[in-house]
């Protein structure tokens, strides 16, 4: 009997304990050579790819591996260096130089940087000129396939497929950027030639823009242009893989592609089963992916094993590989490395590792299911106690949620009206400065923190380091002369799991981490009951900071869709149901804050866009109850407060209506990479509230000038009327250190100071 092939589409590249980001902040520290971080990097890899062989995994991947980000590395390959950069018609791209087009240099700006889909992962966006030329730099793709064969492995090399990677790009200029299409398939075809020469048997050619909204501009050039490449190197085999949603319109298209394999994300589109199944051609095969990529929970045997049996049934089991919904790099790395959980939720939970386990373990059950039952009844066995466990299930909760009326969701006066008595409480200077919220986590900060958590510090020393860096930063704000300030939350791990910590229904990993951007790692929070908030969470920290100076204190909370989106959230209900739990317990805690007169209250939202739909024609319903969670949490806060929300990295055009809808009294975004572009669609749809566009990019180290910032700041004022522009930096401050913090809010004051005097 044939054995079903199983695959993965790429591993967590941060390493079992993140030595990944502690070995590249050590090179950019300049504390270890490159040739160590060549080293450590070869480690991870290395054994990612013998746990996936240990794992009974066929296919594994190779070029899954980045030292910051996949489509940097695609940039880099096909030679899309940005003209701005001093090495950009350099024949080859240094380490170096690679991380300065992610971060910055001294008096070179990084790549403008967003969501990767609908994931909290950030890729740099490619830059496209007009007559862009491509170049094949870089070896990364090849030197890690025979780096794998070297080791015995046989991989199957990850490429981003040429229509999503110029989709996902961005024009300097105002051009058709597919007009690059024949020039860019032509260095695709070097790169097949060279993995075929390489002795490559299979790759996978990563195009998630199938699950998106394409023209028939665009479907219409894919086939063509996939048969050239199939032509140039015809011994090469594909899997042809979408992920992240289901293809709808595009997959006759998709299926018309010279692939072997095709690969579908069937956790996000189950209902498309029957559908492929009725066009695949019988020459063909289907990657199912039935194991979650993207979430912790255990796959349901059963449901995964009906998927697959009606395939296998249609197709043939040689024709079926069974693998995850998508690259695992969005989930934590192993379970291993938990040792504090409850041992009945870890039994709910599967981590990269364990999902690895999970697509051979499916494929054993189906090639044999008498011989592997006992793994299928372990499995049901914790499926069923996860469903009937009284950790999750609160009456109280869920009747709150149930006696939600419209009325709950709007403030009591109109933004004109609120306006005014604001300006007149407040009585700020024109273009007022501020800061998003956190300040430096300074080594010092984080190991009291450790400190507090191990039991070596107790509870009154830590509140009494807290309250000194609390006094040390309002001190230093106040002599930069910053209008509204921050008290820095020096008190906060992170700005979901610190909220996460004192809500029922929330529990919290040691180590499970997974990649938010470049070094940047976030370890999210796993709501897996129903919420609640237990106590007051930032009341008193607020009230204590507040009493710490005669200047206005911004309370500072994290959005109910952030603190969703931000988490791995329980499936077992809609996610508008635990969005509306978490504004009613944010409520709660806003209204606290105001009693103790907190009259500025922040609520941030930076993944409100995240969590849209792929699909135009599925993102009204996410964005009413989205908005309305939004609204639940602030609207019962009186006129004379004010509430602020920020947003960043992410394109307002097409949710203009609903940024308006939430109708927050500020705020703040990400507009300094772009160059206030992003501010073009406020304008167009003439946005009524105030807005503070980011002056200053906190996510590469270089300190922006005051003159840089002043021409940022009277380009926003081409789009925002003047009475309602506010000054800040893109976002928070706690990546940063102090020397490049002070000096870029020193300038910041300055611009401010500059536009007012400007326009007296």
């Amino acid at each position: 009997m044939k054995k079903i092939t199983t695959q993965n589409l790429g591993f967590p590249r941060i390493g079992l304990k993140r030595e990944l980001k502690f070995a590249t902040e050590k090179f950019w520290r300049k504390k270890i050579s490159e040739s160590e971080l060549q080293t450590v990097t070869q480690n991870i890899r290395q054994k990612n790819w013998e746990l996936q062989k240990n794992s009974e995994i066929d296919i594994i991947p190779s070029n899954d591996f980045s030292f910051y980000d996949q489509m940097l590395d695609m940039s880099v390959l096909l030679g899309v260096i940005p003209k701005r950069f001093s090495f950009s018609d350099a024949q080859n791209i240094s380490l170096e130089n690679y991380f300065e087009m992610a971060r910055g240099g001294d008096q070179t700006e990084a790549m403008e940087m967003t969501k990767w889909f609908d994931t909290n992962y950030h890729y740099l966006v490619p830059e496209f000129e007009n007559n862009q030329q491509f170049n094949l730099l870089s070896t990364k793709i090849f030197d890690e396939y025979t780096e794998a064969k070297n080791l015995g492995i046989e991989t199957t090399p990850i490429l981003i497929g040429p229509f999503t990677f110029l989709y996902l790009g961005k024009t300097v200029d105002a051009f058709d950027k597919f007009s690059l299409l024949q020039n860019l398939i032509s260095i695709y075809e070097q790169i097949f030639q060279k993995l075929e020469n390489l002795g490559v048997k299979n790759i996978q050619i990563h195009e998630p823009i199938f699950s998106l909204d394409l023209s028939e501009n665009i479907l219409n050039k894919i086939p063509e242009n996939y048969e050239k490449l199939k032509k140039i190197a015809p011994n090469l085999k594909w899997t042809m893989a979408n992920y992240f949603g289901p293809l709808r319109e595009n997959l006759d298209t998709f299926l018309s592609l010279p692939a072997e394999i095709f690969h579908f994300d069937f956790v996000r589109a189950p209902e498309e089963v029957d559908l492929v199944l009725s066009k695949i051609l019988d020459n063909k095969k289907i990657s199912a992916g039935v194991v979650n990529g993207r979430n912790i929970w255990k796959n349901d045997f059963s449901v995964s094993l009906e998927i697959l049996e009606k395939i296998s049934q249609k197709i043939g089991k040689e024709n079926l590989i069974i693998s995850p919904s998508c690259s695992l790099q969005h989930s934590p790395v192993s379970l291993s490395e938990e040792k504090n959980l409850d041992p009945e939720l870890a039994s709910w939970l599967s981590f990269s590792t364990e999902k690895l386990n999970e697509v051979k373990n499916l494929a054993n059950i189906l090639e044999d299911k008498n011989k592997f039952e006992n793994i299928l009844v372990e499995n049901q066995r914790d499926i069923n106690n996860r469903k009937n466990s009284q950790k999750i299930h609160k009456q109280n909760i869920k009747e709150k949620v149930k006696n939600i009326s419209a009325k709950d969701f709007d403030r009591k006066s109109p933004f004109n009206i609120r306006q005014k008595i604001q300006q007149e409480k407040f009585n700020l200077p024109i273009f007022p400065t501020t800061t998003i919220g956190s300040f430096p986590q300074t080594p010092e900060v984080r190991q009291n923190r450790l400190k507090f958590k191990k039991g070596i510090i107790n509870a009154e020393q830590y509140k009494k380091f807290c309250e000194e860096e609390i006094k040390k930063t309002i001190k230093i704000q106040e002599d930069l002369d910053i209008d509204v300030l921050v008290h820095g939350e020096f008190e906060r791990n992170d700005m979901v799991e610190y909220f996460g910590e004192n809500f029922s229904g929330f529990t919290f990993t040691q180590n499970g981490w997974v990649q938010s951007y470049g070094s940047r790692c976030v370890k999210p929070p796993i709501i897996f009951g129903d919420i609640s908030r237990e106590k007051p969470i930032t009341v008193k920290w607020s009230k204590f900071s507040q009493n710490c100076t005669k200047r206005i204190m911004k309370g500072m909370l994290t959005g109910p869709i952030t603190i969703l989106q931000w988490s791995f959230v329980r499936d077992d209900q809609p996610r508008s149901d635990t969005a509306f739990q978490i504004a009613l317990a944010l409520k709660d805690e806003i209204l606290d804050l105001e009693a103790e007169k907190i009259e500025m209250i922040q609520v941030d939202e930076p993944a409100l866009r995240e969590g849209l739909p792929l699909r135009k024609s599925d993102t009204e319903e996410y964005l009413k109850w989205a908005v309305n969670a939004f609204k639940l949490s602030v609207s019962s806060v009186k006129d004379t407060t004010q509430i602020h929300t920020h947003m960043c990295y992410c394109d307002f055009n097409d949710i203009m209506p609903s940024i308006a809808a939430l109708d927050a009294d500020v705020i703040s975004i990400e507009a300094s990479r772009s160059k206030m572009e992003l501010l073009e669609s406020f304008k167009n749809f003439n946005y009524p509230n105030e807005i503070g566009p980011g002056v200053w990019d906190i996510h590469s180290p270089r300190v922006p000038s005051t003159e840089e910032m002043v021409e940022l700041l009277k380009k926003a004022l081409e789009f925002i009327p003047k009475e309602n522009l506010w000054v800040n930096p893109d976002c928070g401050l706690k990546t940063r250190g102090w020397t490049e913090t002070l000096e870029s809010l020193k300038n910041l004051v300055e611009a401010a100071k500059i536009l007012r005097n400007s326009k007296k």
